[in-house]
């Protein structure tokens, strides 16, 4: 297991992933090495402002182990923390510990892994079917990802890519907010329920699922997996609150 150490690095590149999400890339420390589904702790070092929520933020790398860079993604809200990563030059050096966290996949390739993703909660999965599909490994993935709207939802192309190269992902994205939408969608609509995922699996009994999300939405997936005769044993969750 990748043991968690404090590391320097620097700020590489900026994307926008989605109306109001960022993806910031992190030089890959030299004997840097992290499992698909962990996370980072990042602190700022001097930062120009700061406010009662502090220079340190936890992200899920949302990059594959296999990639040069690390990238996190996360919601730009009107933070100090924020406000001063989204302005910072390429090459600000930030302190960056880790890897934490057990939120990885199952070694078991018999059992079928299921996703459940809401909103931000989609970077440890980008990582884990990233580097799936790079390592072929011989996992069933199925990831559900719900979204108000195809604008907010971040890493759709990737992971649509990947679900057409990897012959066992099944990507099933859904909408909750369409109505507030300019785009078209012919996909699956509102949040992910008993008979979303009864569409889409074999089986509900059998996987190991996933979930990570805002605290709420995680609540609510586990109550209703129990509730379709889910043993607990089999879903792991991750909460992403404060974003």
């Amino acid at each position: 297991m990748a043991i968690s150490t404090t590391f320097k690095s620097r700020l590489k590149e900026k994307e926008q992933l989605a109306e109001g999400t960022m993806g910031f890339y992190f030089a890959r420390p030299e004997g840097f090495e992290f499992k698909a589904g962990q996370y980072v702790d990042v602190t700022l070092i001097d930062p120009p402002e700061t406010d009662a929520e502090g220079n340190i933020r936890s992200f899920s790398i949302a990059s594959a182990p296999e990639d040069q860079h690390l990238m996190v993604a996360t919601r730009m809200r009107d933070t100090a923390f924020k406000r001063v990563l989204r302005a910072a030059p390429f090459d600000t050096e930030i302190s960056m510990e880790g890897p934490m966290g057990s939120f990885t996949l199952h070694n078991n390739a018999a059992k079928p892994a299921v996703f459940l993703a809401g909103g931000i909660g989609i970077t440890p999965f980008s990582s884990i079917i990233r580097h799936a599909t790079k390592a072929g490994l011989a996992h069933r993935l199925y990831l559900f990802y719900a979204n108000r709207r195809p604008e907010d939802a971040a890493f759709m192309n990737v992971l649509s890519e990947l679900a057409k190269t990897n012959s066992n992902f099944r990507f099933i994205p859904s909408m909750t907010e369409m109505e507030k939408s300019s785009q078209k969608w012919n996909g699956e609509t509102g949040f992910i329920n008993q008979g979303m995922l009864a569409r889409h699996l074999p089986s509900l009994q059998g996987p190991i699922y996933y979930v990570a999300g805002p605290p709420a939405m995680v609540a609510a997936m586990r109550q209703m997996l129990t509730a379709a005769g889910v043993d607990e044993d089999d879903i792991r969750a991750e909460e992403f609150a404060g974003y």
